[in-house]
């Protein structure tokens, strides 16, 4: 099992089989708040779908196709967050992340962010970080400004939302800028 400690509250640990009826209740309660942006909601319906997608998630960890964490806060998990489809050839990933509505306003999602990011370059060697958010998700884009991520452009209708398309603003981070980021905040 993965654990990342981020700090005394916070803490980032790869899904297990157990940990399924806890994450779909937890996906349960925020149904109508994560169908706003996420388009897999509606197809986890039961606990038994949340334990295929635990067994997604091994699979690619197995394949090193992706890291999958929930995010735990004082020992219960409160989101998950993730970097998928990771490409060895090019050293780079994608960064997707969601948190229950419970546990917003207290930096959870930036500190786990930054804790993915870093463990992306620094203990998978990647090169480039990308995050998608929607033009309108406003508390995500946040996330990936207050990182210091670079907003490259506006995919139109790149993700398909149940009945409709939306279009994602499409952020970066490069390892340099990353250390670069680092070398000034310490």
């Amino acid at each position: 099992m993965f654990t990342y400690t981020i700090d005394e509250e916070l803490k980032l640990k790869s899904l297990e089989t157990r940990d399924a009826d806890e994450l779909f209740r937890l996906t349960d309660a925020n149904r109508a708040y994560l169908k706003e942006w996420m388009p897999w909601v509606d197809a986890t319906q039961r606990p038994e779908d949340t334990i295929d997608y635990i067994e997604t998630a091994r699979k690619q960890w197995v394949n090193q196709e992706g890291v999958t964490t929930c995010i735990l806060y004082r020992g219960k998990i409160c989101g998950m967050i993730d970097l998928h489809g990771i490409s060895r050839l090019n050293r780079k990933a994608t960064v997707g992340y969601w948190l229950s509505a419970d546990y917003q306003g207290k930096g959870i999602m930036t500190r786990a962010c930054r804790a993915i990011v870093d463990y992306g370059f620094h203990t998978l060697g990647l090169h480039r970080i990308e995050l998608s958010a929607g033009v309108h998700n406003k508390k995500s884009r946040a996330v990936a400004e207050r990182l210091g991520f670079k907003q490259e452009g506006i995919a139109r209708e790149s993700q398909r939302l149940y009945d409709r398309f939306i279009d994602l603003v499409v952020y970066s981070m490069l390892e340099k800028e990353w250390e670069q980021l680092r070398i000034i905040s310490t």
